[in-house]
């Protein structure tokens, strides 16, 4: 009974393994998702939105975009780690993902082993901004009233870990200053708070930031990069300004769950790169003060490693740790 039972089981198996690439030719047959553990509004949600319709375009079939945030990401990570790997759940990768690996002591879910990457898509700077009101005008001048009244000058960022909250305590270990973290559920209502005047500045991505710095209506006094942004060419960066070899970069990528077929991958790496092939969507992220990086499934998995050990050094500085 028991070898019938075993037979049955490789007779199954055999099956599975012969109809496999045909499931990859034929992927996909509907809807795909992408993950983006973030609320609707942030960087990531534009940055993903964009990727998703060029992406759409090349499979044939809607790539529609999830925004679950909660816990510095961790809930959405979770949620593409523990689905199917059938290539039709995604997650939209984004730096607290990497940071989380060192801030965070108990994750559900193993960084390197259950997700797999796909592929790289853009890398750029932070801006740091204030509200037009208050009567800093460069970095030095926010920096000088910090410490003068250490701990007084409170500012909002995306969550605690996030890549905003650990470059700016880099940048207040950098400064010898002190500063007041106000963690918000993601970008856009730290923003709005910032805008109303109940923080004093904010670092985050120039694709959120920027629409309100060309309003008017807030004012950036510096640049993460270790060279000026072309969209933002009039602001300085922070190593200009006086903290030589400070930089932290923010960066966004695609992953599946790591059971996810090769084949897969393959397929939704080509799509991703189609779409960043295009010339409208190149030049919207390049405006957003974005950088295209675009690359092969072996070489974000590369890259992977390095991020998770580039932002490990920077969340041991900071002395930050959640458990």
């Amino acid at each position: 009974m028991k070898t019938r039972t075993l037979l049955k089981c490789m007779a199954s198996l055999t099956l599975i393994s012969a109809f496999a690439p045909a499931l990859a030719d034929n992927f996909p047959v509907r809807p795909l998702k992408i993950v983006v553990p973030f609320p609707a509004g942030g960087g990531s949600d534009i940055v993903a939105r964009l990727l998703a319709k060029g992406m759409q375009a090349n499979l044939g079939q809607p790539v529609l975009i999830e925004n679950k945030g909660g816990a510095g990401t961790v809930i959405g990570t979770e949620a593409v780690a523990k689905s199917p790997g059938d290539g039709y759940t995604m997650l939209w990768m984004a730096t607290p993902f990497y940071i989380n690996a060192t801030l965070v002591k108990k994750l559900p879910y193993d960084t390197l082993k259950d997700l797999t990457p796909v592929v790289d898509i853009v890398s750029g700077p932070l801006a740091l901004v204030v509200n037009p009101s208050s009567p800093w005008k460069t970095l030095g001048d926010l920096v000088n009233a910090a410490k003068q009244a250490p701990g007084k000058l409170s500012y909002g960022s995306s969550g605690s870990g996030g890549s905003p909250h650990i470059a700016t305590e880099m940048l207040a270990v950098a400064a010898g200053a002190k500063f007041t973290h106000v963690p918000y559920r993601g970008s856009a209502p730290a923003m709005n708070d910032l805008l109303a005047g109940q923080t004093q500045f904010q670092l985050d991505t120039i694709t959120l930031l920027k629409p309100h710095i060309d309003a008017g209506k807030l004012r950036a006094l510096a640049i993460t990069g270790k060279k000026r942004d072309a969209s933002l060419p009039n602001v300085p960066t922070i190593a200009e300004s006086g903290y030589a070899g400070f930089e932290a970069l923010s960066s966004m990528s695609l992953a599946v769950p790591s059971s996810t077929p090769a084949d897969v991958v393959k397929k939704l790496n080509a799509a991703a790169m189609h779409a960043l092939a295009d010339k409208e969507t190149r030049e919207s992220l390049n405006s957003r003060g974005w950088d295209i990086i675009g690359n092969s499934a072996d070489e974000a998995k590369e890259r992977l490693t390095s991020e998770i050990e580039r932002w490990g050094k920077a969340v041991r500085a900071s002395g930050a740790s959640i458990e």
